[in-house]
């Protein structure tokens, strides 16, 4: 366990304290088979029940009862043949004490614990299910069909993990500043790499290896790619092209499931293009901006519209944009270019929380998003910071050919935008610069004890070696 047995005993006591009444259900996670069941994927714990139990062990689930204060561990302890194949490992009552929970029980313990909350009349409060085998034990135990089960979540509940977790610890940051070191040694790896000739699909290779050599894995899918414009842009077989750029988005996840997510734009001959240098300078002034002025209190939904107005201002200088820079903002032209939110909260997950339902993660009942328009309604967080939170900061300018054609077709927002000028940078590909930002008490830091290079003169630089 990553942290003292205190620590999980707080968090569930807090837990407890906040969903105020009935029975807590947290589902570890189960193995995963790739193709048949003793040929599994690496063994990914769910995030929730190792914040509160601590235990990578499968095939586990806690329960909090949070009228009396009792807890318990439920589990199967592993065969004899288990033990030959995979070695022994803690029963299920050692696990219990490791994290400070007085009670351990088989996995049909869990059956006649719910059965008995319900014949009381008690709620049942259990967190919003992604994998399909907690789906069907879900079924079997409350008679939720697996289409429902996300409805039927507790928000009691989901409101009260999304408050504690969202908030990091000291403890949570040295970890999440261990991902950010393989994340910086992934980054600068690819950008040695990038060169004429290398394959996209070698590159992302290599930086998984990295996590995996630390006993790590990556954050998520690796997105490396020439076509920067392609949100989730994959690694493809092409070898890398002289005077093209090369988008790079990855992270690493430690063996405590903290993460990184870092993003840089490599020019692949060495050194930017006049054209690539001003739209890339645009990204750099908004992603700087925001480590200006981010701190308590501010909403982020008014962080990230500063970031739209640094990059429209450099827009209308080059001449791609025009028009009232707050109309512009106001009627969503931006978005033509920057497409996507500011940033979202990172932990756990790498979008920490998210399976929770992003609604309850990055808005609250101040900020509420906006669907309506589009761009504004791809952001992942609006609400008001707090100090502990972990933010990524990573604006991006794109031009996608079909969403040009579209805008372009429909004269959508023609008062703001040059569709003429746009229309020579088609080819261009994207940008986007993405770095983790921890909200402090007077302000924010980057997390990583040392930057991964993005400023146009030392990334050129570093190339250059």
């Amino acid at each position: 366990m990553l942290f003292d047995k205190k620590t999980y005993i707080d968090r569930r006591t807090v837990l407890r304290e906040r969903v105020g009444s009935g029975l807590i259900l947290l589902f570890g996670n189960n193995d995963a088979p790739m193709n048949y069941p003793a040929n599994a994927y690496k063994f990914r714990q769910d995030s929730s029940f190792l914040y509160y139990f601590g235990q990578h062990r499968e095939g586990l689930c806690g329960v909090i009862d949070a009228d009396t204060g009792n807890e318990w561990l439920l589990g199967d302890d592993i065969s004899l043949d288990d033990i030959v194949w995979f070695g022994a490992v803690d029963s299920v009552a050692d696990m219990a004490e490791q994290c400070g929970v007085d009670r351990s029980a088989p996995m049909n313990r869990l059956e006649s614990l719910v059965r008995e909350a319900l014949d009381s009349g008690r709620e049942i409060h259990f967190l919003p299910p992604y994998r399909h085998d907690i789906m069907i034990q879900l079924m079997d135990l409350l008679g939720i069909h697996p289409r429902d089960q996300r409805a039927k979540a507790s928000l009691k509940l989901i409101k009260a993990v999304v408050d504690q977790r969202a908030v990091k610890t000291p403890g949570e940051i040295a970890e999440i500043e261990r991902a950010c070191a393989i994340g910086y040694e992934m980054h600068t790896t690819a950008m040695r790499m990038c060169r004429p000739g290398v394959t996209e699909q070698q590159i992302a290779g290599t930086l998984a290896g990295i996590a995996q050599s630390k006993g790590c894995i990556a954050s998520f899918q690796t997105i490396l790619s020439m076509h920067g414009e392609i949100q989730h842009g994959y690694p493809s077989p092409r070898p890398l092209e002289a005077g093209r750029l090369m988008l790079c988005d990855c992270g690493a996840e430690t063996n405590e499931n903290y993460c990184s997510d870092n993003t840089r734009v490599t020019p692949i001959s060495g050194r930017f293009t006049s054209r690539q240098r001003d739209i890339y300078k645009a990204v750099v002034d908004a992603h700087d901006r925001v480590h200006e002025i981010a701190a308590p209190g501010m909403k982020w939904w008014d962080i990230h519209f500063e970031a739209a107005r640094v990059i429209t201002e450099h827009l209308k200088e080059i001449g791609l944009m025009k028009g009232n820079t707050e109309d512009a903002l106001a009627n969503g032209a931006h978005a033509m270019f920057f497409v996507h939110g500011l940033g979202h909260m990172m932990g756990m997950d790498v979008h920490d929380m998210e399976g929770l339902g992003q609604i309850y993660v990055g808005f609250d009942d101040e900020v509420r998003p906006n669907l309506e328009q589009f761009g504004t309604n791809c952001l992942r967080c609006g609400r008001r910071m707090q100090e502990g939170f972990v933010m990524t900061d990573e604006p991006g300018i794109y031009f996608i050919p079909a969403l040009i054609d579209d805008w372009k077709a429909r004269k959508h927002n023609a008062e703001f935008i040059n569709f003429d000028k746009v229309e020579e940078y088609r080819d261009f590909g994207g940008i986007r610069l993405e770095d983790d930002l921890l909200i402090t008490a007077d302000g924010c830091r980057y997390l990583g004890e040392k930057m991964i290079p993005y400023h146009v003169e030392e990334l050129e630089a570093f190339l250059a070696q």
